[in-house]
């Protein structure tokens, strides 16, 4: 069985995915009514870099009970920082991304 190679994340590359749900954030947010606005936006960015990332079933974050705001944030932070290219804080642009 040989090694298969991770698909790795720019910081570019996470910005451009944050500001991309940042421009469509009234279109998602009306169409996920489930959670608070910060919750939905941070579900469709673990939704979407665990599509960008290819994550498998055990890179995939598990949550205890019902996820909110913090939860997603740790959970994106664990999934972005084991697949970074380069090192990078994502805590601004997740902030940008939320920001009302």
């Amino acid at each position: 069985m040989g090694t298969e190679k991770k698909t790795l994340i720019t910081e570019s590359e996470f910005g451009r995915i944050c500001k991309g749900i940042r421009e469509d954030r009234e279109t998602i947010i009306r169409h996920n009514p489930l959670g608070t606005e910060d919750e939905i936006l941070l579900w469709m960015l673990l939704g979407c870099l665990t599509s960008y990332l290819s994550l498998s079933d055990m890179e995939m974050p598990c949550f205890p009970g019902k996820p909110d705001a913090n939860a997603y944030r740790a959970a994106i932070s664990a999934v972005v920082s084991q697949r970074m290219a380069e090192p990078f804080d994502v805590r601004p642009y997740l902030d940008s991304m939320i920001e009302k």
